[in-house]
């Protein structure tokens, strides 16, 4: 089973984490979430409370098919701020593994430089931390192995974007069908 990681910082977005997170479990991809502080509860940008299934300190994330960030602020700079993480992305994207990232976590893909000459997209405001990207409008764009979507209201055809990559175009019709979006 393809194995996904969900990273969640004090301060993520909640709608661009939890609806993520349950349509590519009712994909049946094996979704974890993972805490990037020494806390499994993570608080949310609205106060909401989540327990993640492991800490990042817990295991190595090399095993991924596809690693998620979320947006929300202070999320993103939380998300940053944590070198394990970043390692782990720099991991993935080493080896032309999928990254996926919401709102003002592309941010995080920028100041990497991972999106040089990539076309992607974040909530309006960030553009000029995507360096050397194409900035599109659309509210999710594929460019190579990485996913990018712009915020909160793009949360569900991000995951069905990411489920259609992952799962085929089949099934990404299918749960987009049974939760009523088409």
């Amino acid at each position: 089973m393809k194995k996904v990681y969900v990273f969640l910082a004090n301060g993520f977005e909640e709608i661009e984490s939890i609806a993520v997170i349950d349509l590519l479990r009712r994909a049946e991809l094996n979704v974890e979430t993972v805490s990037v502080s020494n806390e499994l509860k993570v608080v949310g940008a609205h106060n909401v409370e989540i327990t993640a299934d492991k800490l990042i300190s817990e295991k190595e994330y090399n095993d991924a098919e596809l690693l998620v960030l979320p947006g929300g602020m202070p999320g993103m700079e939380n998300l940053y701020a944590c070198k394990k993480l970043i390692d782990t992305i720099q991991y993935q994207a080493d080896n032309n593994k999928r990254i996926a990232a919401i709102c003002a976590s592309p941010t995080i893909l920028g100041r990497m430089k991972l999106l040089k000459q990539q076309q992607a997209v974040c909530y309006p405001g960030f553009e000029d931390e995507l360096e050397q990207a194409y900035i599109r409008l659309d509210a999710v764009v594929t460019s190579e192995n990485i996913t990018t979507s712009r915020g909160p209201a793009t949360a569900i055809p991000f995951a069905i974007e990411l489920i259609e990559l992952l799962c085929g175009r089949e099934k990404a019709q299918q749960i987009a069908k049974d939760i009523l979006l088409k």
